[in-house]
């Protein structure tokens, strides 16, 4: 065998050697590349809280312990006059699809026809966010409620999620699944689009949060980005949670919802969240004066408040589990994270319905000694809704302020804003394109062969990294419809119709820079203004199609 010697190999001379080391180098960044080789766009959590009062949160003034979140607001942005639908279904369908609830298919969360924007499901005339991003790379996953269709083709698994867990009714029992409603006395869940069952003993928000850690560690391996959205079912009636998290609140609200209110009027004040010179609405027809109640009424009023207390206190504690999780698999620094109510808080009490209280009846009580238990049905009511709803008109069902104004925080790459708070507009359809803008991904205007509507919201993005001072101009038009209560906000203006039947006679204008409250109707004052934002109105409700339909039996 013949030795080539390092001297006369050509290898080895000046530009040979060079040559090698290049090769060598060049190898060695291909096996760097492959080894590092992962999508660098940013995880997105989405958190959704059900029925949560505009004012319970400790960053926006509330006396619950939210120490999670809190730290959320501190590293992010605090949203002051962000704008929902004024019930579930409708804010769900316009966050997943950036567009109206009508032309998502949600006009209402009741009827379901053949007509358009009442079908009661998510319609082929948009594109959800999970579809977008799992198209673009993404892993998309989802527990908690559903609620946009109860039907195979209506599931999330058939809407871009890879990954859910999820109630599809509007409601249901915390810790079994025994429904609330007649037509569904067991209450309907799915995973993956197959049926599932619940885990009796399982607490709905305990649950979410375990799923939703089990999906993203499904996966955490292949480096790519994931969307998982919590779409948790508390605060939401019935007012049921662990005894160690509302025993810390006992009796903390024995003087009261009236008291109550006043100190979240001020302690939003305090917290800059709205102007000083705010003054609160009257409270709505009906209601008790405090002192009024009989002693053991008031037990029973604060037990509901305290149990309210308690399953905002463990929402927050999951939220905190997450976060934990997130900074455990080291991705939190690159998750984009948004938190928000769906509407206001819940004034509702169906124990004592005339349609659905006979029903609940039978498998409930709402005695107060088993207050809280798996067997409760408590619901927190009018005089503490309007009381979270501070210092808004009325609350969920209503266009009204109180019905539509929700906490929203924003916090994680590219948020540059720390621990500050936006004054101006922002809508729930506001949710989608900034996702979008955030994960570099494009709306379409085909989706599997369908033209659909362009997205309706603005990306906050711009804002959010200090780029612009606004998301949106100042003759940006909101409007919304549900169940023929109705708003336009066009600026600092807002027409409100809450009078049923419907009439566009019955729209009241208000001024929102001086009158959060919407108790100064000035109709007949600023004729000019009105005639402008009813004209916005036809505008809107031609586009939308709103209708009073007719319910079909085929469906």
């Amino acid at each position: 065998m013949k030795l080539v010697s390092i001297k006369t190999n050509p290898l080895f001379q000046p530009i040979g050697f060079l040559y090698l080391v290049l090769l060598l180098s060049l190898g060695s960044c291909i096996e760097e590349s492959k080894k590092n080789n992962k999508d660098n766009r940013p995880n997105i959590l989405l958190l959704v809280a059900d029925d949560l009062g505009y004012a319970d949160l400790g960053c926006y003034g509330g006396d619950i312990e939210t120490p999670n979140i809190d730290m959320l607001a501190n590293e992010g942005l605090r949203f002051s006059s962000f704008q929902t639908s004024p019930s579930c279904a409708p804010t769900r369908a316009m966050l997943l699809s950036g567009n109206d609830n009508h032309i998502a298919g949600m006009g209402s969360q009741d009827l379901i026809t053949k007509e358009f924007g009442y079908e009661g499901k998510l319609t082929n005339r948009v594109a959800t966010i999970p579809q977008i991003l799992r198209k673009s790379g993404y892993h998309t996953y989802m527990a908690g409620k559903w609620h946009l269709g109860y039907t195979p083709e209506a599931n999330p698994h058939q809407n871009g999620f890879e990954h859910s867990f999820v109630s599809l009714d509007g409601a249901s029992n915390h810790y079994n699944d025994q429904g609330l409603f007649e037509e569904y006395p067991i209450s309907p869940y799915t995973e993956d689009g197959e049926p599932a069952t619940w885990k009796d003993g399982d607490f709905s928000t305990d649950f979410y949060t375990d799923k939703l850690i089990e999906y993203i560690d499904r996966h955490k391996e292949d480096k790519k980005p994931f969307f998982a959205f919590a779409a948790y079912t508390a605060p939401h009636w019935p007012l049921q949670v662990d005894e160690k998290y509302w025993k810390k609140y006992e009796g903390r609200y024995t003087d009261g919802y009236d008291k109550l209110k006043e100190r979240r009027l001020q302690s939003l004040k305090n917290a800059g969240l709205i102007p000083e010179n705010t003054t609160p609405p009257s409270n709505l027809e009906g209601i008790k004066n405090w002192e009024s109640l009989s002693e053991e009424e008031k037990k029973k009023e604060s037990r509901k408040m305290e149990l309210y207390a308690g399953m905002v206190d463990n929402l927050d504690v999951n939220i905190g589990r997450l976060i934990q999780h997130l900074k455990e698999i080291k991705v939190y620094e690159n998750t984009l994270i948004i938190f928000m109510s769906d509407n206001g808080a819940a004034g509702n009490d169906f124990y004592n319905n005339d349609m659905f209280g006979p029903f609940i009846k039978k498998y409930f009580n709402d005695d107060y000694e088993n207050m809280g238990q798996p067997n409760s049905f408590i619901s927190y009511g009018v005089p503490w809704a309007e009381a979270g709803s501070s210092p808004f008109r009325y609350f969920k069902g209503f266009t009204t302020e109180g019905g539509m104004t929700a906490a929203m925080i924003m916090a994680g790459p590219n948020v540059k804003r720390k621990n500050e708070i936006y004054h101006g507009l922002t809508t729930v359809m506001d949710i989608a394109p900034t996702l979008y803008e955030a994960a570099n991904t494009q709306y379409p205007e085909i989706y599997k062969g369908n033209k659909i509507y362009p997205l309706k919201g603005s990306s906050i993005m711009p804002l959010a990294n200090g780029q612009v001072e606004d998301v949106h101009p100042s003759d940006y038009v909101f409007g919304l419809e549900h169940r023929n209560y109705a708003m336009i906000r066009k600026g600092k203006w807002k027409i409100t119709n809450i009078k049923s039947p419907f009439h566009i006679d019955n729209f009241e204008l208000y001024n929102l820079s001086n009158d959060l409250g919407e108790q100064n109707d000035l109709k007949d004052s600023e004729p000019e203004k009105y005639k402008e934002l009813i004209n916005e109105w036809r505008k809107f409700s031609d586009e939308i199609k709103v209708q009073v339909p007719t319910p079909s039996n085929s469906d």
